[in-house]
């Protein structure tokens, strides 16, 4: 047998395993190796034909990433040695030696080479897996925990029952130079279980007067909104924003409780929309930019130069191009000649070109950084356990319709909200996004406030999806529109949920 067919036959090999052993006269064996890798391709064809959305979640439980990790190097290995194992087969021996060196050479390559795909899967499992162990914690207690609490059932099925998830998506400017953490940017995100249709409502950061959850310590210690007297300095640190940060500088007003701010943000925010938030995520601004630095950058279409820094020494020139992290993040975030509501558009903008962008060819290319910006960047405390079922809702996601609504002027007046028609446009919102024209009651509100009240009177749903209820047909109605032009209206029953790009400059 010459060089060339000898290398042809190992690159046969590769591609299916056994065929140098048939060549070779090992035709037990031959056959045995070729019969299990057609079956195999024939199982992986069946299972992705058959699989649903549910499987992918399931793929994240850590006992089988472990498996997939230990599967992923038993056949690497094993693919490394039946390559090794056909070259002896094929009696190079037989060459010249000057065609046994090249030969040889190229059967090492060719071995690493079916090597390196199993390699690079184990590392990249590996990786994920130490960052989802990072981020997120198990809710269930250890079974042989020194205090006897026993362990938490495990839900198969958290859905059941349930018409909503709601997730509070939070942005953080917690850094060296500020104690604490001031919630700039927040948004929360209602998921229909069903489609993966899904609702951003946007809250402004000055949100003033904000109400709590009556009941609460912080309802207790602010029964008349949340203020304060005004900063020696004159900035007001009674907002929205400073919710997380004051409750977690007062452990006095939860009996000594510690890191009480996530939970009263959760409550306080689903008290102002009239809904029951399951988890929140809170997203560091500037390890965010890390994150847009590992996918190599966002492209986005500045409308106008957007000047940033303390003294105005930065500049981010109109036009659409693509930015680094650290751009886009002052693109986002900058408040020189801007409000608060220009730089809520802006952020809005960023986080779609991210979704739009962040392709799975790009996810797996820089998979390693990715992982390791996400370590540093998020905050949240939605249970290890649950992302077996997060997963799947999120792929639906993907492919739903996703609107968004902003609570700022003129929709409403952040230093006199009104509560009552917040509540009613996240209803009106939810049953438009559902493509229904009422929902159970059973989700209701308890009590609805008169008109112009200061003080919400809407109780959430004890139950965690806390669907909206049907409204009564002086309700207007709020179409999700996914026409690119912004609806700007003075009339707060005209509000309509918008597309998350939309207003955003297109690449």
């Amino acid at each position: 047998m010459g060089a060339l067919r000898l290398v042809g036959w190992l690159m046969l090999a590769a591609l299916a395993p056994g065929a140098a052993h048939l060549k070779a006269g090992w035709r037990r064996t031959g056959l045995t190796l070729l019969g299990c890798y057609a079956t195999a391709l024939l199982a992986l064809l069946a299972v992705g034909l058959t699989t649903d959305l549910g499987a992918f979640g399931q793929l994240l439980d850590d006992a089988w990433l472990i498996a997939i990790m230990v599967g992923s190097a038993v056949l690497g290995v094993a693919w490394f040695a039946m390559i090794v194992h056909s070259f002896t087969l094929l009696r190079p021996g037989r060459l010249r030696q000057a065609e046994q060196i090249v030969t040889g050479a190229l059967a090492g390559l060719i071995a690493v080479a079916v090597l390196a795909p199993f390699a690079v899967t184990t590392q990249y499992v590996w990786t994920a897996r130490e960052a989802i162990n990072d981020i997120f914690k198990d809710a269930v207690p250890d079974p042989q925990a020194d205090d006897g609490t026993p362990p938490l059932p495990v839900v198969e099925d958290p859905w059941a029952g349930r018409d909503r998830v709601n997730v509070l998506l939070l942005g953080g400017d917690a850094d060296d130079h500020r104690p604490g953490v001031r919630t700039d940017s927040m948004h929360l995100a209602s998921v229909d279980v069903r489609t993966g249709n899904t609702v951003l409502f946007s809250l402004p950061r000055n949100l003033e007067d904000v109400r709590f959850k009556p009941g609460t310590p912080m309802a207790e210690h602010f029964p008349d909104g949340f203020r304060l007297p005004p900063d020696p300095g004159g900035g007001r640190s009674d907002l929205l924003n400073s919710v997380w940060e004051y409750s977690d500088a007062h452990p006095e007003i939860f009996g000594g409780q510690q890191n009480q701010g996530p939970e009263v943000l959760k409550e306080t925010i689903g008290y102002t929309l009239g809904l029951e938030v399951d988890w929140y995520a809170l997203v560091n601004m500037w390890g965010f930019a890390r994150l847009i630095d590992a996918i190599g950058g966002i492209t986005v279409t500045v409308e106008q130069d957007v000047i940033f820094g303390r003294y105005n020494e930065g500049l981010v020139k109109a036009g659409t191009r693509k930015l680094k992290g650290a751009d886009a993040m002052w693109y986002a975030r900058s408040r020189t000649n801007s409000d608060d509501y220009t730089r809520m558009r802006r952020q809005r903008c960023v986080i779609s070109a991210l979704l739009d962008q962040a392709d799975p060819a790009t996810v797996l290319a820089r998979f390693t950084a990715i992982a390791g910006a996400t370590k540093e960047l998020i905050r949240t405390d939605v249970p290890r356990d649950m992302l077996r079922h997060l997963v799947p809702l999120a792929l639906k996601v993907q492919d739903a319709k996703v609107t968004s609504i902003q609570f700022v002027p003129p929709l409403i007046k952040t230093y006199d909200p009104d509560w009552q028609q917040i509540r009613k446009l996240v209803r009106q919102a939810l049953r438009d996004s559902a493509g229904t024209t009422a929902i159970a009651a059973s989700a209701a509100p308890t009590a609805t406030p008169s008109t112009g009240s200061a003080t919400p009177s809407t109780t959430p749903s004890t139950t965690p999806s806390a669907t909206p209820s049907a409204e009564s047909s002086a309700t207007p109605s709020a179409t999700p529109s996914r026409t690119k032009t912004p609806k700007k209206t003075a009339d707060p029953d005209d509000a309509s949920p918008t597309d998350l790009a939309e207003g955003c400059g297109k690449a």
